[in-house]
């Protein structure tokens, strides 16, 4: 089937692309009724287009309450997968069905069924970085910018398993004091950072501020003033009296950052070697012509059967109570 929709998608492109896009694919917002969602990590062009801009969780809340008849997620997989879950009767496209996850893709259903199993009596917490079917076998799903309230919320003497990331459970352990059960899971982007280019930069800009998201490695972390979630680097960098900062994320935040503060400098950590290794190599597969495309054609189209979905959508209805 997903070679199929991928077959689909390339004949249905064929045609020409018109010359404006940006008005192209407002008409076709309208005629839809769609609205547009867009991670920070997206191209420039799809984040000046979009409705709504945020991270994992923002998207989320946003998804969950959308009056709009088709959502077009300009994201990866797995979060256009949670819009569809919460949104069952809705249209919910994908410009490029192969915009997925490494961090994601670490975590095979089947793989951590057999872990779970291992551990039983565990409270399985799963970043939302996942795929439908690990959400389906989780307790609660959470973000980066909620991972520690939930885990501080379960009781302590309930063992938990954290998956899939190990280096965002490594940081709730940290500040929670809590002791998990990691799944080894990671990403790509986030463990190619330099600790010894953040180091040069830091001397070569004293006055700059190195700042991560707990997706990085323990390395990288501790030489940040400011660890959070992508919306929160962002409205850190807004808020405060710093001119110059090292961004320690996909440089894709980047351009909202240069948005809310311009006169301010960011330089983006660069990776361990001289390539663009520190950007997603799947948030960049969406563009903005694949994104008209989708619209026009209501292709590629996110599916997942009911039982997935329904098991999927309990854990996530836990973390967005729990962050209202």
């Amino acid at each position: 089937m997903f070679t199929t929709a991928l077959a689909q998608r390339d004949k249905t492109q064929s045609g020409e692309v018109p010359l404006d896009l940006f008005a192209a694919i407002e008409s076709l917002k309208k005629e839809l009724n769609a609205v547009i969602l867009a991670h920070y990590y997206q191209e420039p062009d799809i984040q000046d287009i979009a409705d709504f801009i945020g991270d994992s969780l923002q998207l989320a809340k946003v998804a969950a309450r959308t009056n709009a008849d088709a959502i077009v997620f300009a994201g990866v997989h797995f979060m256009a997968e949670t819009a569809k879950i919460l949104n069952p009767h809705k249209i919910v496209l994908l410009p490029d069905l192969n915009a997925g996850c490494s961090l994601a893709d670490t975590c095979p259903p089947k793989e951590f069924a057999a872990f779970k199993a291992a551990h039983p009596n565990h409270v399985v917490v799963s970043y939302i970085n996942c795929s439908a079917e690990i959400k389906a076998m989780s307790d609660i799903i959470c973000t980066s910018s909620n991972a520690v309230k939930i885990v501080q919320q379960i009781p302590e003497d309930q063992p938990i398993i954290f998956a899939p990331d190990r280096n965002l459970g490594r940081y709730v352990m940290e500040k929670t004091g809590r002791d998990l059960i990691l799944w080894q899971g990671s990403c790509i982007v986030h463990e190619t950072f330099s600790e010894k280019k953040i180091v040069q930069l830091k001397i070569a800009h004293p006055e700059a501020e190195a700042i991560a998201h707990p997706e990085c490695e323990t390395s990288i972390l501790r030489h940040a003033s400011f660890i959070g979630s992508t919306a929160a680097l962002l409205k850190y960098c807004q808020e405060s009296p710093i001119k110059e900062f090292i961004v320690a994320t996909e440089p894709g935040i980047i351009h909202q950052m240069q948005k809310v503060a311009p006169y301010k400098r960011f330089i983006p950590a660069p990776p361990l070697n001289n390539c663009a290794c520190n950007e997603c190599p799947f948030m960049r597969l969406n563009t903005l012509e694949k994104l008209y495309w989708a619209m026009k054609n209501r292709t590629p189209e996110i599916t997942m059967s009911e039982d997935i979905r329904l098991s999927a959508l309990q854990p996530i209805q836990r973390m967005l109570e729990i962050s209202a």
